[in-house]
């Protein structure tokens, strides 16, 4: 009899396979291709190679026919080796998920088969100077001109614009019966005239850059709408719970990596009586919980994968912003015991800890704040007044 809680064996599978290719690159390729101005794109294209970056996408289209749970194991399983794949977050599980939920069938034709190789990287742009997490804010607008449309706006803290080919822009059309604004979902190619990328310095180091975006009078074929024009919102959340759903899981490879770190550092440094330090409460229990919050996190991640691809938009959005908060808890949590367990060694580069504490606070910040998920639960889970 199969435990409820266990994965099923094809993903155990791939989880291995994962591991062994990503163990290849970890933590000192990311970090020397950090230090030279690199980017990831041998361990990418090996990814693409194998068939992981597109786990998610239907085989038709050249992916390999699985879930949203498929996908995050193969980023949690690249996060604890110490190589994260920021970019697994936005292409395959954002764009491509909108395209094969909502492209026309000439969309899922032209974009899937690449991103679900890798060869084409896209990004998603929805957050906007003046607007934060509030997306009902945008003020990036579409309009129609003749056979085209024409962008113009502003966008900030969109991640790998300079990596990727195309990026899914969020803007607001107006509606001529009600003059209302309403979202709608561009892919815009990086090359395309009066689009421009100004690179944000960032104090956490990363082969993957942040960016603002200026978008000036772009123009775009009828067919870079990708979707119903009057789909509405539910087109976006299409790629908003995969993107908490990836963000939940690869905090928590975040979190398995410094945990594995500190375990073994406990096993071995030996400064009292001979015995390793992990035989003292004072560190052996700070890990124990790291393990337990850990779990915890790990199994809201895979409930929420398990609703989404099951078609339950709305609960499966409820697990993936309370994943998404544990896992940057879990996140900050580990990386900061981590630290402390090897003490002064623990910022030194030679462990790779250190930026490792900075990086994992981004896991409480983005894609959406622990605050606002904490108003997202109080409100549709215990059904709290709106206070926001």
């Amino acid at each position: 009899m199969t435990a409820m809680f266990t994965e099923p064996e094809e993903r155990v599978a791939l989880r291995e396979s994962v591991k062994a290719l990503a163990g290849r690159y970890g933590y000192e390729y990311v970090a020397r291709q950090t230090r030279e101005g690199g980017k990831t794109t041998e361990m990418w294209a090996d990814f693409g190679k194998h068939g992981f970056l597109g786990v998610n996408i239907p085989e038709e289209y050249g992916g390999g026919g699985g879930g949203m749970g498929d996908l995050a194991a193969v980023l949690e399983e690249a996060s604890a080796a110490g190589a994260p794949l920021l970019m697994m977050v936005v292409s395959p599980a954002i764009v491509g998920s909108i395209i094969t939920r909502c492209g026309t069938d000439e969309q899922k034709k032209h974009w899937l088969p690449k991103i679900a190789s890798g060869e084409t990287i896209a990004a998603f742009g929805i957050t906007e100077p003046d607007a934060g997490s509030n997306s009902h804010k945008i003020t990036t607008t579409a309009s129609r001109d003749g056979d085209e449309w024409v962008l113009n706006g502003r966008k900030v803290f969109i991640s790998g614009v300079d990596e990727a080919d195309v990026v899914l822009i969020v803007a607001r059309t107006e509606d001529a019966k009600t003059g209302k604004l309403k979202p709608a979902l561009f892919m815009v190619p990086t090359d395309a005239p009066g689009f421009e990328a100004q690179h944000i310095p960032m104090d956490f180091h990363a082969p993957e850059k942040q960016f603002s975006l200026f978008i000036d009078d772009v123009r775009l074929p009828l067919d870079a709408l990708i979707g119903d024009e009057d789909g509405g919102l539910w087109q976006l959340f299409a790629g908003l719970n995969p993107e908490r759903i990836m963000g939940a899981a690869m905090t928590c490879g975040t979190a398995r990596y410094a945990l594995d770190k500190a375990v073994e550092y406990a096993k071995t440094r030996s400064v009292w009586k001979d015995q390793p330090i992990g035989t003292h409460q004072g560190i052996a229990h700070p890990l124990a919980k790291v393990k337990i919050e850990l779990e915890q996190a790990r199994l809201l991640w895979q409930k929420a994968a398990a609703l989404y691809d099951a078609g339950d938009d709305f609960t499966a959005g409820e697990y993936a912003n309370m994943a998404k908060y544990a896992g940057g808890e879990i996140a900050c949590n580990a990386t900061d015991v981590a630290v402390q367990t090897h003490g002064g060694n623990g910022l030194a580069t030679e462990y790779g800890l250190g930026n490792a504490l900075i990086a994992a606070r981004l896991g409480r910040i983005a894609p959406v704040s622990r605050e606002m998920i904490l108003n997202f639960v109080a409100m549709h889970s215990l059904g709290l007044p709106k206070s926001y």
